[in-house]
């Protein structure tokens, strides 16, 4: 499709100028709503105490984190979010010259890091539905391949894998190559759509789980994400484990935020409501959008990327001209559909199945 701007006008300096300083960032995929208040409050007391250190090496949020998940502390390993923790399991786990193979796109931060240790980037295209190509993922696997990644949902389309191909494909790839199952999103997965991740993990000791408290814990700023696996995996990736690397304010956070559940499930059906609403606007409006299970929406391009730019709106952009927005915050919704003029219906996009 091609999409101008609302009013059908080119660029004017004003629009030069947004694009500096854009009046909604959806670029991150953030949640648009502040940590619940129970969190503030015990990370604010923490922070009383901050001229002492944090423990050598975390002890307390792996427990805490390993109680939660339903695994023991010893198959936990915290770091600087997921990305950081995802650099620790690619220094552990991968030589320089290995392979890493994952649905492209996806997470910007997985090809950042493969360059950074010298990894063979083994992108494998999305299907037309924005799907990750699972079957064509295991055959890009060969002697030299030194990792695998999924992401449940996708990064950036918000699609999900069906468990039943999950488990399909976990057993299609050799166990002496780690998988990680990116599940940064996963808190914004329907009941329908939730996997029993330790059953997966007994069945296939070279799965690796990845999450993260920036997204629909909001708290991206505290930097907390964590792995869970075999020991024998786990072991390996905590070699690396940064001294001092984890704040104290971090154990109050997710201590809090655990607690809060109920809270946090109020403001997940508020997010997921306005992707809904969004995403069936955007369709009226031409705009072919995946069925997103996260808390964010894929907007295919071409075109698009440009016109929520000239809009004062930054999203995270591809080079076919596509954008993903985060959702949320009501007012940037109405903006999103503002800057996107209607081009007729779109056709559904096909889920996995």
């Amino acid at each position: 499709m091609t999409v101008e701007l609302a009013d059908g006008t080119l660029p004017s300096r004003q629009h030069h100028q947004e694009r500096a300083l854009p009046r909604f960032d959806l670029s991150l995929s953030e949640n648009p709503f502040p940590p619940l208040p129970s969190v503030l409050s015990a990370v604010n007391g923490v922070l009383a105490h901050a001229n002492r250190y944090p423990e050598f090496l975390p002890l307390r949020l792996p427990k805490l984190i390993a109680d939660h998940v339903g695994v023991h502390s010893d198959q936990v390993v915290v770091g600087s979010g997921a990305t950081g923790v995802a650099m620790q399991i690619i220094q552990a786990l991968t030589t320089p010259g290995a392979g890493i193979v994952y649905g492209s796109p996806t997470f910007d931060g997985y090809p950042i890091m493969a360059e950074m240790a010298a990894l063979d980037v083994v992108p494998v295209p999305l299907d037309a539905g924005g799907n990750q190509d699972l079957p064509a993922i295991a055959r890009a696997v060969d002697k030299r391949t030194g990792l695998v990644v999924v992401c449940r949902p996708h990064n950036p389309t918000g699609t999900v894998i069906p468990s039943r191909l999950l488990q399909t494909f976990l057993r299609a790839v050799p166990q002496r190559v780690p998988v990680i199952l990116d599940e940064a999103y996963a808190e914004f997965l329907g009941r329908a759509d939730q996997i029993d991740t330790v059953a997966l993990l007994r069945r296939h000791p070279n799965l690796l789980v990845l999450r993260t408290f920036s997204k629909a814990y909001g708290l991206a700023g505290l930097r907390i994400g964590y792995v869970f696996g075999s020991r024998e995996l786990i072991s390996r990736v905590r070699r690396l484990q940064l001294p001092f690397g984890m704040s104290s304010a971090a154990v109050a956070a997710v201590a809090a935020s655990y607690a809060a559940e109920p809270e946090l499930a109020a403001r997940i059906v508020r997010i997921t409501a306005g992707r809904e609403a969004l995403r069936n606007a955007l369709c009226l409006r031409g705009v072919a959008v995946p069925r997103s299970h996260a808390n964010f929406l894929y907007l295919p391009g071409p075109g698009v990327a440009t016109a929520l730019r000239r809009a004062g709106i930054a999203g995270k952009s591809y080079p076919d001209g596509s954008a993903r927005i985060a959702v949320g915050d009501p007012e940037a919704d109405n903006a999103v559909l503002q800057a996107l003029r209607p081009r007729g219906a779109c056709n559904p996009i096909p889920e996995a199945s």
